[in-house]
């Protein structure tokens, strides 16, 4: 029991600091990287080994999937790789780090919403916990509208988070893989695949010259592929089979404590007072709706 203890617990540190520190590398990816490439480059390249990974470990086999659970998985890979994080990317060119991953932490408050919208009834605590998030995401937005931060940058953050949510959403009522790893393979193989091609008709590739690329670009797409990607999912993955669900999902709220902190302390990004008090709500709010709706 203390082993099984222990490893559960270093597997949710690894959830925190690694799914926390991501938005820390995305940032210094586009600073010097084409955002869509970028991260297209990235899942191709994490959904190959993944895929690879699932061969070795459990045999070709495993890799097989029906027609149906393949076009669920290309429509997950769409909406979790491609929009969910690929706006995110893009929000990031103009974004710091930190605000970013408070803005994401809105998706326990989309998913409500969502599971509203097709006959759920949240109970009023849940409800109590969503609009007070989303006035906490009106705080963070409003440097936004205040010229402060590029409005645009928020809203494309804001617009990655819903897609997210839908494509968790959609995981859900899908028939996906048994295997959640060749799902996942699958789902990154689409989304990089993905964003290539939008990367492509963006004109990305224009002027691309990857000389120019910085040291730090390198490095932090390197550690997004195999930490973010790979280390971090497979560590949340096992934690659904070993652990309640109720302490797995204390992720939603850690990541953006640890991202906002690891902006601060590497990129020197300013802690301001909307930041602050409406990171403050949406942690508090998301806190409300994960201890809601997520029992034992």
């Amino acid at each position: 029991m203390p082993t099984s203890t222990a490893r559960v617990w270093f597997a949710l540190a690894l959830v925190y600091v690694v799914w926390g520190s991501t938005y820390l590398g995305i940032r210094i990816v586009v600073e010097t990287m084409p955002p869509f490439l970028s991260a297209g480059a990235r899942f191709l390249t994490a959904g190959l080994l993944l895929a690879g990974l699932v061969a070795w470990r459990d045999g070709p086999a495993a890799l097989r999937a029906t027609r149906a659970q393949v076009r669920s998985a290309v429509v997950v890979g769409l909406l979790l790789v491609l929009g969910g994080n690929g706006f995110v990317v893009l929000g990031e060119t103009s974004v710091p780090s930190g605000l970013a991953a408070l803005l994401v932490a809105a998706v326990p408050m989309w998913l409500v919403l969502l599971r509203a919208g097709s006959g759920d009834r949240p109970s009023p605590r849940t409800l109590a916990g969503v609009l007070l998030g989303l006035g906490g995401l009106a705080v963070l937005a409003g440097p936004g509208f205040g010229g402060e931060i590029a409005l645009g940058g928020v809203l494309l953050v804001l617009a990655g988070s819903v897609c997210w949510s839908l494509g968790s959403f959609s995981a859900a009522k899908l028939t996906l893989p048994p295997n959640p790893f060749t799902g996942s393979a699958y789902q990154m193989l689409v989304g990089g695949a993905g964003g290539i091609v939008v990367g492509l008709c963006r004109g990305e590739q224009h002027g691309l010259d990857p000389g120019s690329y910085s040291t730090a670009s390198w490095v932090a797409l390197g550690y997004l592929v195999l930490f973010g990607s790979l280390v971090g999912f497979t560590a949340y993955v096992w934690l659904l089979r070993a652990a309640p669900l109720s302490l797995v999902a204390t992720y939603a709220y850690v990541n953006p404590v640890v991202a906002v902190a690891l902006g601060w302390l590497i990129l020197d990004e300013a802690l301001t007072w909307p930041i602050l008090l409406g990171g403050a709500i949406v942690v508090a709010a998301v806190c409300v709706i994960v201890s809601t709706e997520r029992p034992g």
